[in-house]
C-alpha cells in the first residue's frame, strides 16, 4: 500500500473518530513464535500511533526481535466500525512519564479528583517508560455501510454475478 493511500484512509472522518479513542488492540509475534493480541492505551499524533508501557513489559523483547505489528481500533455498537492498521514498532525508552501516556487516557470517564489520584499513582510507580511508536504502512476502514471486509466484498460480488447470470 502506498503512503498516500494509507493517509487517505486515515484522514477519513470515521478514521479520525476511531483514532481519537483510548484503546487499541496490539498484535505481535511473541518470542515463542505464537501470536499475541493485547489491549493497550494509545494516542494518535497525526502521523504515528503512540503507546506506552513499562520498561519490563514482556512484549518488549518480542517487539525488538520482530517489530512488525497490527492494530485494531473498533466500536462496541452494531454495525461495528473498525480501523485496521499495520506497521513497524519503534521503541523509545524514556525517563519519567511520557506526555502521551498522560494524554492518551484523557477520554476515560474520571472525575477531576480521580484523575489527580491516578496521575499521582502513575508518577510514583514508574521511573520511566517505553514509547511504542507505530507509523502506519497499511490501513483499512470497515464501516459495514461503505466498506466491508474483503471476504464479504467478494461474497457480495459473487451474489451480484449470480443475480445477473
Amino acid at each position: 500500500m502506498q503512503q498516500n493511500e494509507v493517509t487517505e484512509v486515515l484522514d477519513r472522518p470515521l478514521s479520525r473518530e476511531l483514532l481519537s479513542r483510548d484503546l487499541t488492540r496490539l498484535a505481535y509475534v511473541a518470542q515463542d513464535g505464537t501470536p499475541r493480541a493485547v489491549p493497550i492505551a494509545f494516542t494518535w499524533n497525526g502521523t504515528e500511533i503512540v503507546m506506552c508501557t513499562t520498561k519490563n513489559a514482556p512484549k518488549l523483547p518480542s517487539l525488538r526481535a520482530n517489530p512488525m505489528v497490527a492494530l485494531t481500533i473498533d466500536t462496541e455498537v452494531h454495525p461495528p466500525k473498525i480501523l485496521l492498521i499495520r506497521g513497524r514498532a519503534e521503541l523509545d525508552v524514556v525517563d519519567g512519564i511520557p506526555e502521551e501516556y498522560l494524554r492518551m487516557n484523557g477520554s476515560y470517564e474520571m472525575t477531576a479528583e480521580q484523575r489527580v489520584a491516578w496521575e499521582a499513582e502513575v508518577r510514583s510507580l514508574y521511573d520511566g517508560m517505553v514509547r511504542i511508536v507505530v507509523t502506519p504502512t497499511w490501513a483499512k476502514l470497515i464501516d459495514f455501510e461503505n466498506t466491508l471486509p474483503s471476504a464479504v466484498e467478494e461474497l457480495v460480488r459473487r451474489r451480484e454475478e449470480r443475480q445477473h447470470a
